[in-house]
């Protein structure tokens, strides 16, 4: 305390001297001690009013401990007494001892009282409950076993209160009570028997499946009571809980389960037909099963059962399983083909689960897939591998079929527009019509996949067609008497050419939407480059056939005999216009191509032999009389060409003018005009070259060296325009050179 009445002194020093440092503050001294007085008053009152507080707490817990102590004395002598009074009554709790023993027992007498009059009767109902049994009297057989259960259940539960170790007893009453076993056993089946026939026995007679679901809906409160009772006292009955409940969905399961698997024929090996019809078996059983099931066996049973959904869900299941199972047999492509078809469409359509009087309890949309996607998946594998290999071995085989028809001697058949076809095309597009149309059956994306593969293999097809084709045409000319009829065979390859193109077109349009189908033209090989091609080759070995039997007369053009008074153009005409009345049988397009390259190779194959210089006329007469002869001859062309072009509604005989145009030059009279005739030539046709002008010039035979030198160098300064619509003409004639032996002579 003195210590800190010195720190408090020393502080009150320095805050003294603080307060007085300057002269005027001294004014202020007893300003200053006032508020030092008011601040010691308060804190003194705050001291004051804290002991207070503490003085009070104190007081009030002094008063509680005396309270405290007080009870703790009133119980104490409360547990002497308790005490006291207990030692007293052991000997009275010993001498109960007998009274609870003699309780205990008579509860047993009773209970043997009670159930006396069953318990000598147990042979007697044992014997009623089977006649009953037998008799179908379900309810009344059930209600006998229930008593015989009642009076063995209590005597067990009365045994076991009094000595639950003594076994011997316990298995004496059960040995008594031993054949109530097989009664609830045979109870049990006859209720399986009606519940496996119970779509059938709900038809015929359902009070007897409403008796077999009150059985089994007594045993369930049965099983709950003894379960709650076992919680309570340690017992239960033997052969508690039964469960009947529980059997009976898992026999309805079973049910169902045989009764999908039971659908199936033994007529596999021979019938190629099996899936199918088991597929329709199928679908009518369980259709009709859940029709039956919806309007009349969902009365036979509790609401809480929820019945129908129940055996939806069984129903769901076993199928499931049956088309895994079916799934991994190893199935063919058109057992695929019907398997998923029904998986994916038939399953939730109007004809099954979506049909109208299921509805509004079936979902369909709710009902899972039958078949997972990995296996769909595999299935579709498999389908599109075999069908690639199917549709490889169609086309193979069409084509070899075609090809020997090519062979007969029978004209091939003509469409109803007259026109040469061959059943190639018919084929291939019913056998891609038929696998597009069953694909469609199962799902959109097949189908497409389906459509992109027949267009692949048409491509390839195709190719193979055109080497057929080739083939064909090489074999005819190594000996052109076979086949008899290659003329009308080559046209009908021809026209199948357009009909493909068709077919294809119409494919397309009918499988495929705006936006699937320029995806898919973006994605796959066009076939019209290989069609034109092959059509091409087709009008080209035509032709080749025409100008074979020409040979001979166009050998003879500009020739001396030639110039003499042959027929040979009139022979030309006559034979062109001959295999143009075969040729009226291709169509349109490509007639009116191999007549415009008749034309064309009937003209050039005119300018080549006036080219090879076979004649050289030596005078203005043989001049004149040579030119006038090809005036003739190149109106006769124009003539027979207009005559074959006439369908086309075009003038397709512009190619003669050019045997006009070089009549003219041979024909001229004045030499002085000969390079302008000549330079009028080279404007026309640009692509004539100057050994042609050479060779001209030749034939005329009137121009010297020196001439023929001036005219070609100064054409060859000048530039001619292209005309853009203009066909080449000379570009195919080559004019021979001068050989050796030639020049020697």
């Amino acid at each position: 305390m003195e210590e800190t009445d010195r720190e408090a002194v020393a502080t009150a020093v320095q805050r003294v001297a603080g307060m007085l440092q300057r002269p005027d503050q001294l004014d202020k001294v007893e300003q200053y001690r006032r508020r030092e007085a008011r601040k010691k008053a308060s804190v003194e009152a705050r001291l004051k009013a804290a002991i207070q507080s503490q003085l009070d707490g104190v007081r009030t817990g002094l008063s509680q401990l005396h309270s405290a102590l007080s009870d703790v004395r009133a119980i104490q002598q409360s547990l002497g007494d308790v005490s006291q009074d207990w030692r007293q009554s052991i000997s009275t709790i010993e001498s109960l001892r007998d009274v609870k023993e003699a309780v205990v027992q008579h509860s047993q007498l009773a209970a043997a009282v009670e159930n006396l009059k069953n318990i000598f009767s147990v042979p007697e109902i044992v014997r009623e409950t089977e006649d009953l049994t037998e008799r179908g009297e379900l309810l009344q057989a059930h209600r006998r076993l229930v008593d015989l259960e009642c009076s063995r259940d209590g005597l067990l539960y009365e045994q076991y209160r009094m000595d639950s170790r003594n076994a011997h007893d316990m298995t004496l009453i059960q040995s008594y009570f031993g054949s109530m076993q097989r009664l609830s056993d045979e109870l049990a089946k006859q209720l399986w028997m009606v519940l496996q026939r119970s779509l059938v026995t709900v038809r015929r007679d359902p009070t007897l499946l409403v008796s077999v679901v009150r059985i089994i809906e007594r045993e369930e409160k049965i099983d709950r009571r003894m379960l709650d009772r076992g919680r309570q006292t340690g017992f239960i009955p033997p052969g508690r809980p039964k469960k009947w409940k529980e059997k009976m969905f898992a026999v309805l399961d079973k049910t169902v389960t045989t009764r999908i698997e039971g659908t199936q024929a033994d007529t596999r090996e021979s019938d190629k037909m099996w899936l199918v019809r088991h597929l329709e078996i199928i679908r009518k059983y369980v259709l009709d099963d859940l029709i039956v099931a919806k309007n009349l066996a969902v009365q036979c049973f509790p609401p809480h059962y929820d019945i129908f959904h129940s055996l939806l869900a069984m129903y769901h299941q076993a199928l499931s399983t049956r088309m895994q199972e079916l799934a991994a047999e190893g199935l063919e492509a058109s057992e695929i083909v019907s398997l998923l078809t029904w998986v994916l469409n038939t399953y939730t359509s109007a004809e099954m689960m979506g049909n109208s009087e299921l509805a509004p309890e079936v979902d369909t949309d709710a009902l899972g897939p039958l078949l997972s996607s990995h296996v769909v998946a595999e299935l579709l594998g498999t389908y599109m591998s075999t069908l690639t290999s199917n549709i490889i071995a169609w086309l193979r085989k069409a084509l070899e079929t075609d090809r020997k028809d090519w062979v007969k001697e029978t004209e091939p058949e003509a469409d109803q527009d007259g026109y040469y076809q061959t059943t190639l095309p018919a084929i291939v597009f019913q056998m891609f019509e038929q696998n597009l149309q069953v694909a469609a059956q199962i799902s959109e994306d097949l189908k497409i996949k389906v459509l992109v593969l027949c267009l692949q293999q048409m491509n390839s097809f195709l190719n193979r067609y055109k080497e057929e084709a080739q083939l064909y045409k090489e074999e005819h000319l190594r000996n052109r008497q076979c086949p008899q009829c290659y003329v009308q065979y080559m046209i009908a390859v021809v026209n199948n050419c357009q009909t493909f193109r068709e077919s294809i077109v119409s494919l397309k349009r009918k499988y495929l939407k705006g936006d699937l189908e320029e995806g898919l033209a973006m994605s796959q090989p066009s076939m019209d480059a290989v069609l034109d091609a092959i059509a091409k080759d087709g009008c080209s070995s035509l032709l080749e056939e025409v100008f074979l039997d020409l040979e001979q007369h166009l050998n003879e053009l500009m020739t001396k005999k030639w110039l003499l008074g042959s027929n040979a153009v009139d022979t030309i005409c006559v034979t062109v216009e001959d295999y143009f009345n075969d040729f009226a049988k291709i169509k349109k397009p490509y007639k009116k191509r191999v007549a415009a390259e008749a034309h064309r190779r009937v003209v050039v194959e005119y300018l080549r032999a006036v080219m090879q210089k076979r004649i050289s006329f030596r005078t203005a007469e043989e001049r004149k009389e040579g030119a006038e002869r090809m005036l003739k001859e190149a109106e006769q062309f124009r003539f027979l060409f207009r005559k074959l072009a006439s369908g086309f509604g075009e003038d397709a005989a512009g190619h003669c003018d050019t045997i006009v145009a070089i009549a003219e030059v041979i024909k001229l009279t004045d030499p002085s005009l000969l390079y302008l005739e000549v330079s009028t030539l080279v404007s026309k046709y640009p692509d004539i070259r100057d050994e042609h002008i050479g060779a001209l010039l030749a034939v005329r035979g009137d121009a010297s060296r020196d001439m023929k030198q001036t005219i070609i160098e100064t054409l060859e300064q000048g530039s001619t325009p292209t005309n853009p619509d203009y066909v080449p003409l000379f570009k195919d004639i080559i004019v021979p050179s001068l050989n050796v032996t030639k020049l020697l002579k």
